[in-house]
C-alpha cells in the first residue's frame, strides 16, 4: 500500500498517526492537570491553614498591595506580620503555624512576613510601626496599614493562645469592613 504513494507519504502517515495518538491521550501532569482534575473535573481544594510568605526586598506598600491582590485571588486573608528571631512569642506562634496547630482556627490566613531587624526602616516608612512585636496588621486595598491590628504578646507557650484569642476578632472586624 505504501509503495503506491512513495516513501514521503509513508512518513507523513506515520507522523499523522503519532499526532492523532498524542491528541487522544488524557492530559498529563506537565499539561497542568492534577489527579483531582482527572478524577472528577474539579480543581484540588485550596490548602487550609495559615501560611507564611517571606516579604521580598522592595517598597513595602507596593509589596503588600501585590500580596493582598494575590491572597484575595487565592481565597486567603492577608495579614502583614512583623517578628524577629529573638522574639519569644514570635517563635511560639511560628512553631504553632508550622505544626498545623492553628489550621482549624485560621484556615485562610496568609502572613506576609517581615523581620523587624532587617526591615525596620522600610516598615516605618510605610506606616507599619509598633512598640512591640509580634505585629499583625490587616492591610487596606492600597497596601497601607488599616486600623485592624494587634501587637505584642505574653511569653512562653501561652503566647499561642494569647495571640489566637486576640487575632480572631481582628480578622473578623477586618472581614466585616470588607478587607477580605
Amino acid at each position: 500500500m505504501f509503495a503506491a504513494f512513495g516513501r514521503p507519504s509513508a512518513l507523513a502517515l506515520a507522523a499523522l498517526t503519532c499526532l492523532l495518538a498524542a491528541c487522544s491521550s488524557p492530559p498529563s501532569q506537565a499539561d497542568g492537570a492534577t489527579k483531582a482534575d482527572d478524577k472528577d473535573g474539579q480543581a484540588p481544594p485550596a490548602p487550609t491553614g495559615p501560611e507564611y510568605v517571606h516579604a521580598e526586598a522592595g517598597e513595602v506598600v507596593a509589596l503588600v498591595r501585590a500580596a493582598r491582590t494575590q491572597a484575595l485571588a487565592d481565597d486567603r486573608q492577608l495579614v502583614v506580620y512583623v517578628g524577629a528571631s529573638w522574639c519569644e512569642p514570635c517563635q511560639y506562634f511560628h512553631a504553632a503555624v508550622d505544626d498545623g496547630r492553628l489550621d482549624a482556627v485560621f484556615p485562610k490566613l496568609r502572613l506576609l512576613e517581615f523581620d523587624l531587624d532587617q526591615d525596620r526602616e522600610r516598615l516605618v516608612a510605610a506606616g507599619y510601626r509598633s512598640k512591640m512585636i509580634p505585629l499583625f496588621v490587616v492591610p487596606d486595598a492600597e497596601g497601607k496599614p488599616s486600623p485592624h491590628r494587634l501587637e505584642g504578646s505574653v511569653k512562653g507557650e501561652a503566647a499561642i493562645e494569647n495571640l489566637r484569642g486576640r487575632l480572631e476578632p481582628v480578622l473578623q472586624a477586618a472581614a466585616a469592613d470588607g478587607l477580605f
